[in-house]
């Protein structure tokens, strides 16, 4: 959780292009995140 809050820390001092890097960062994690809670989901259902 600590790296969460010290990328959006570094982000809101940062230029643009690291807000979108790190915005980029955050829905990647959340693709992720996505996937697996689906995979688990569906291998619940076999």
């Amino acid at each position: 959780m600590g790296v969460v809050l010290e990328l959006a820390t570094n982000a809101w001092h940062s230029t643009s292009q690291g807000m979108l890097g790190v915005s980029l960062i955050f829905i990647y994690m959340a693709v992720i995140v996505g996937v697996a809670l689906m995979r688990i989901k569906q291998h619940g259902h076999h």
